[in-house]
């Protein structure tokens, strides 16, 4: 059986929601089962064994702005069996001390609301100086850079999502 998979993004410029419809294509998952985090309830998280959480960052690795609330219904959540995945979007030009750092935060919440993190992404393949979402040596998902690395896009998300194959089917 094919396990349930819903999305949860953060967008304030269409970035996010942009790179959200990619991987929601290529994972499989439908519009009805993609949403705005800003409509994210328990209740509606506790249909799906596996989500994706997606933001960007701003500032000095600030979460978008509709993830605050976002964080505060996680806070209320047991996540204890499902499975989680992070990605987000980033500037590592404009900001290579806080590259995707939102994704840190999303992280230690996710974690401590007993939800299994997938989806890890070694930093190598990245130009950036420090972030929140590194741990260990690795982002604690896909980070993204569509203002300087768009190029990268298409490919990181492929091998993202072929790495997570087995938690999704």
């Amino acid at each position: 059986m094919m396990k349930k998979i819903g999305i949860y993004y953060g967008s304030t410029t269409g970035t996010t929601e942009t790179v959200v419809q990619e991987i929601a294509r290529q994972a499989g998952v439908g519009a009805s089962d993609v949403h705005d985090v800003s409509k994210m309830t328990a209740a509606a998280l506790a249909a799906y064994d596996v989500v994706m959480f997606g933001s960007s960052t701003w500032g000095s690795g600030d979460l978008q702005d509709d993830w605050y609330g976002g964080l505060d219904v996680l806070r209320g959540c047991d996540l204890s069996g499902k499975t989680v995945a992070l990605f987000g979007c980033g500037d590592c030009e404009s900001y290579p001390d806080t590259f995707c750092g939102a994704l840190g935060a999303i992280y230690d919440v996710a974690l401590a609301a007993g939800a299994r993190m997938v989806g890890t992404v070694p930093v190598g393949d990245y130009s950036f100086e420090d972030s929140d979402a590194v741990r260990d040596g690795a982002f604690v998902g896909l980070a993204l850079d569509e203002v300087n690395e768009a190029d990268k896009t298409q490919a990181r998300i492929s091998d993202w999502l072929d790495k997570l194959k087995d938690e999704l089917a």
